[in-house]
């Protein structure tokens, strides 16, 4: 068996190392981010607590925190989004056709979306799950009660083809009234027309907060019928642009787990001695390098918007007018699911 002299041995070695460490190359799409000094960012056409705008066209939201954070880390200001409303059936083109940089809109991760659409998903934002909300007049208390019920239902979604499964494994015959807009949803159900709605349990809950007259009046029952983990997506391709979205959410959750909020950053930049807290705010060591970016990307990020459990609270959390607990979206040492790989 031919061996490497043992010089050669540890020149390679330390090439490998070296290149492992390296600094990243810049991708296409931040490329495009810099030089036009904008993130562009797919969001909800108007969903309460994750994208809605208001009379001045301030985008607010979980959905649009992230895009926020992510333009602070590459441009150094949070306010340099460009802002692309999006309906269900025109997200995905949107971002494949590069209208979009990244699509943070309330989008459920699946195998289909994830393999054959030619995107990535970053991650989860948000775990959620498809239920059933009824007017509280119609005393009904579980969807197994929905027995040729209609069910108004927006198309182009997983909540569609859901419903459809959940109907037949349980004999319901439900029948969908289905709608291409979340807008014509809402009205068709307020108006009467549907015996209950369906959609992310999240989304029920703003939609009630925000288009019921009294939302005292209607009711989301306590069943899931399904997993949906949202999070943002972003193009196949661009790797690096891929690592940048990736990892600011990722350090956002663990900016929470070690205690760096909105209003310490300084503060635990100047006095933490936790190593974490050094890597995570480029005061011991340059991570940025490795995503192309500098070393205070994620300090700009937490400074723009607060960590995960900040953007929670603030949006849809028990205080915010969703008044959603945080549940499975807690930390993974707190119960829940919100586990982010180490930012080392």
């Amino acid at each position: 068996m031919f061996k490497l002299p043992v010089k050669t041995s540890l020149a390679v070695l330390a090439a490998a190392l070296g290149l492992a460490s390296a600094p990243a190359f810049a991708g296409k799409t931040l490329d495009a981010i810099k030089a036009r000094g904008q993130l562009v960012c797919g969001v909800n056409t108007g969903l309460a607590g994750f994208s809605q705008a208001d009379s001045a066209g301030n985008w607010t939201g979980l959905d649009v925190d992230v895009c926020k954070a992510i333009a602070a880390s590459i441009l150094g200001d949070a306010s340099k989004v460009k802002w692309v409303p999006l309906v269900a059936q025109q997200r995905f083109a949107a971002l494949q056709s590069g209208e979009v940089d990244i699509l943070s809109r309330n989008t459920t991760w699946t195998l289909t979306r994830d393999a054959s659409l030619g995107l990535n998903f970053t991650g989860v934002t948000y775990y959620d799950g498809q239920g059933f909300m009824v007017p509280v007049k119609n005393k009904v208390k579980s969807a197994k009660q929905l027995k040729g019920a209609t069910v108004c239902v927006q198309s182009g979604t997983t909540t569609e083809k859901n419903l459809t499964d959940y109907s037949k494994a349980n004999g319901l015959n439900i029948k969908p009234v289905v709608f291409e807009k979340l807008e014509a949803t809402n009205a068709a159900y307020f108006s009467g027309r549907c015996q209950a709605y369906t959609t992310d349990a999240s989304g029920l809950a703003s939609i009630r907060n925000k288009e019921a007259k009294n939302p005292a009046e209607h009711v989301i029952l306590p069943e899931l019928i399904s997993k949906e983990p949202l999070g943002p997506a972003v193009r196949r391709g661009d790797d690096e642009f891929f690592a940048i979205a990736k990892w600011v959410v990722f350090g956002l959750i663990e900016a929470e787990e070690y205690g760096v909020t909105q209003s310490n950053v300084d503060a635990m930049a100047r006095d933490s001695k936790d190593p974490v807290v050094g890597r995570l705010l480029g005061t011991t060591e340059d991570t940025g390098k490795l995503l192309g970016l500098d070393k205070d990307w994620l300090a700009r990020a937490l400074k723009a918007t607060g960590n995960y459990g900040e953007i929670f609270e603030r949006n849809v959390g028990p205080k915010s007018p969703l008044a959603l607990p945080r549940g499975v979206n807690n930390l993974w040492s707190k119960g829940g699911l919100m586990y982010a790989p180490p930012v080392r």
